[in-house]
């Protein structure tokens, strides 16, 4: 799952939004420095995205990825996995989708002082092009996918990722939500064995 996903499914508590936010930022060992809350957060995430990667409805939409994108298709169906929560989001929240990332964003900002290098740049980037958002519309999809494209170590084509997308909409969408219950019922138990 990417941000926005990690972000919903973090629920209420500041702590583990931060968390699931820095989590990719975060290496090994260095969450022991952070509050209790927020090592919670992230380990929470490292087991999203452990349950994620290895869920066979996941591995169904990767595998229609896989020849072209190879080791990229996880990241690009995270980004997929996104934009259908933003398009889904009154199935899965009573608040509106713009409040909620206003929150989101507002939690962040005062815990800035806090995040990790990679985070507060990241941060910066997400706010003057309010990512969150954008996972609602193909365009904003588009525009995540080239920005990947060029941050990655290697040739990835996920530039070209929003035709598979399109071209596969409706048997990506199903995927995600036959998926996104069961992940909501594990993170509901994660986070009640905390």
């Amino acid at each position: 799952m990417n941000f926005l996903s990690h972000l919903y499914l973090a629920g209420d508590s500041e702590g583990l939004i931060i968390g699931n936010f820095i989590a990719d930022s975060v290496k090994g060992s260095a969450f022991n420095q952070f509050s209790a809350e927020i090592k919670k957060g992230i380990l929470l995430h490292r087991k999203i995205d452990s349950f994620t990667d290895t869920h066979p409805i996941v591995e169904q939409s990767k595998q229609r990825l896989r020849e072209k994108y190879k080791k990229y298709s996880s990241v690009i169906v995270d980004i997929y996995y996104d934009h259908y929560l933003a398009t889904n989001w009154s199935v899965y929240s009573d608040v509106e989708l713009q409040e909620f990332i206003q929150g989101i964003y507002n939690i962040i900002k005062t815990n800035h002082a806090i995040l990790p290098e990679k985070s507060a740049h990241f941060t910066k980037y997400m706010l003057q092009h309010n990512i969150l958002f954008a996972y609602s519309k193909l365009e904003g999809i588009e525009r995540v996918l080239q920005g990947m494209a060029g941050r990655a170590s290697f040739e990835s084509n996920m530039e070209f990722a929003i035709h598979d997308l399109k071209e596969h909409y409706s048997m990506f969408e199903n995927e995600f939500k036959l998926f996104f219950p069961e992940l909501q019922l594990f993170v509901k138990k994660e986070i009640n064995n905390y």
